[in-house]
């Protein structure tokens, strides 16, 4: 069972999610104060100095907070359109890695000197017997 663990545990997959996950904490943790210290104010200015997460309505003695709520839908955008920019220019980045990879397969390829012939490895071998006699 100790073995099992220690597989699943160390797998690369695992410690690259966990490294995920930290990031992805941190990177939230930015996208919040991007909204909150800029995003926000500069709504407010537009809104005549209303605080947007501040907007509320009373409901009998419950106080409903949709402000809060279009804060978190505002996080929510940026946090996704930043990781899909992201992960869109990772691909371009593979991509074009890629492309390189197999330009300089084929240029390999073409500088390689030509495989001989049937004729030329028959040749070679009746003269390399000759040699030995």
């Amino acid at each position: 069972m100790w073995q099992k663990f220690k597989e699943f545990a160390f797998k690369g997959n695992v410690l690259d999610m966990a490294v995920g996950v930290v990031i992805g904490a941190a990177f939230k943790d930015i996208v919040t104060k991007l909204v909150d210290c800029i995003i926000m104010p500069l709504i407010g200015i537009i809104t005549g100095g209303n605080n947007l997460s501040a907007l509320s309505f009373n409901v009998r003695d419950a106080v409903v907070q949709y402000g809060a709520f279009l804060q978190a839908i505002l996080d929510f955008f940026i946090i996704a359109a930043s990781i899909f920019v992201m992960i869109t220019a990772i691909g371009k980045f593979r991509e074009t890695a890629e492309k390189l990879r197999h330009k300089e397969e084929e240029e390999a390829i073409a500088a390689a000197p030509p495989a001989p012939t049937e004729a030329e490895l028959l040749a070679e071998i009746r003269d390399l017997l000759k040699d030995k006699k």
